[in-house]
């Protein structure tokens, strides 16, 4: 069983992950972060190969030279030769005679790099991004291994995240619900001013378009859907009490049948 020529093996560094935290305003516009490395790096004496001079090599006595090595197995079909890559020289056919003395003949030594790592908008948690060539230098010189960059999403408080779409929950007062205004939201660009209707009750979602996040691939933009939830107060002094009172007997403030859907099905509705 036979095959074409040969190809050399080529000498790889190990990958490097590491995990890059962001906030969701770096999220939906995208960041380039700095970042220092600690890595295995090339030897500045010796190039990356670990010997002394270009002529301290020998040839591999385990191959004699050619950078491989037979092996014979015993399978169903019979005996059969084998020829795999020498593991003294790793394919190379020679070995260091005078190793270089500051990397001790490794061809690596412990150092760190600055790299520049470009995050695109719309990325998520646990998402894995690869930048090429920038992992551990190899012994003896090679190609240098990947980094891997592991995204995390830094918690908001104030912003939830759902797929493409943030979460804010707004919490009014009860005169604001009832005669209505407008208040300031936060969002990812900032804050933004929207308006109450009077009479708006618990659990009512406000949408504001486009005011998500962006689909990572360029498909458009998520919302960031508002729900309002109506803060009551605790105590009452006697003043408020009495004031109260006297409103519960006006029309407008007694009990009336609900119309259309409950609180618990319209957010049933919105989360499905």
């Amino acid at each position: 069983m036979g095959g074409g020529g040969r190809r050399p093996s080529v000498n790889r560094g190990s990958d490097l992950r590491i995990k890059v935290k962001l906030t969701l305003a770096e999220i939906a516009s995208g960041v380039t972060k700095k970042l220092k490395i600690n890595k295995t790096i090339p030897c500045d004496k010796c190039g990356g190969t670990g010997a002394k001079t270009k002529d301290s090599y020998k040839t591999c006595p385990t191959c004699n030279g050619s950078g491989y090595v037979g092996r014979v197995e015993n399978t169903i079909f019979g005996r059969m030769q084998t020829q795999g890559v020498c593991p003294t020289c790793g394919g190379t056919g020679k070995v260091i005679s005078e190793p270089c003395d500051k990397c001790h003949g490794e061809g690596t030594l412990k150092g760190s790099e600055v790299v520049e790592i470009r995050i695109p908008a719309g990325v998520g948690e646990g998402m894995i991004l690869t930048v090429s060539g920038k992992g551990n230098a190899p012994r003896h010189g090679g190609v240098n291994g990947d980094l891997q960059v592991v995204i995390e999403e830094e918690r908001d408080p104030r912003l939830m995240r759902d797929g493409h779409d943030l979460i804010h929950n707004l919490n009014i007062t009860v005169t604001m619900a009832l005669l209505g205004g407008s208040v300031e939201v936060p969002t990812v660009d900032g804050r933004a001013k929207i308006k109450i209707a009077p009479g708006t009750p618990a659990g009512k979602v406000l949408r504001l378009a486009g005011k998500g996040l962006p689909d990572l691939n360029g498909r458009g933009r998520g919302d960031e859907l508002v729900v309002v939830d109506i803060s009551l107060p605790q105590t009452l002094t006697s003043e408020e009490r009495r004031l109260l009172e006297q409103l519960e007997g006006h029309p407008n403030f007694k009990k009336a049948p609900a119309a259309g859907q409950n609180i618990f099905e319209r957010m049933r509705g919105f989360f499905r």
